[in-house]
């Protein structure tokens, strides 16, 4: 009885040993960049370029849902553009998001509605469109007020 006590608390130990193991080998891979368009901001009062963009297009769910997660770093003339099938109020959280980004948030007409500015990274507090919304570019954190951009400017895209 004794040897099968000390034989089960041996095995025991070994499953917990192997998990431990196991736990340990699991790596996040970083994410690359993988240009998929080409983006125009233009000023809304002169209709002139603000600036250009690289883009990835975030379309499906799963896009969606990971964005610019597990990023180390991003260029500062790259970007996500998120497309929604739908015009309504969308939030975004900076859950697994390494890197401060500016989040805009344009309408139908791809016209600036709002923006959520140096966003923080890692924070899972809901960052809301305040205004129904039909698109969603994210860039560098400060980029925004760096280049001047304002409410009512618009872009342009084309997918590569």
């Amino acid at each position: 009885m004794r040897f099968l006590a000390t034989y089960c608390v041996l095995c025991f130990l070994l499953t917990i040993s192997c998990k431990e193991e196991r736990k340990q080998e699991i790596k996040t891979e970083t994410i690359s960049f993988t240009k998929e368009g080409e983006l125009s901001i233009f000023k809304s009062t002169t209709d002139s370029i603000i600036a250009n963009f690289d883009i990835e297009i975030a379309e499906t769910e799963y896009e969606t849902q990971t964005g610019l997660m597990y990023r180390e770093s991003m260029e500062e003339n790259q970007g996500m553009l998120f497309v929604f099938d739908d015009v309504a109020r969308h939030s975004f959280y900076m859950k697994n998001t390494q890197i401060p980004l500016d989040i805009i948030y344009l309408d139908e007409n791809r016209k600036i509605a709002s923006f959520q500015k140096n966003t923080k990274p890692f924070d899972e507090t809901g960052l809301p469109s305040q205004v129904p919304i039909k698109y969603v570019l994210e860039i560098n954190g400060g980029l925004s007020d760096k280049l001047g951009m304002q409410i009512g400017d618009s872009i342009a895209y084309i997918k590569k």
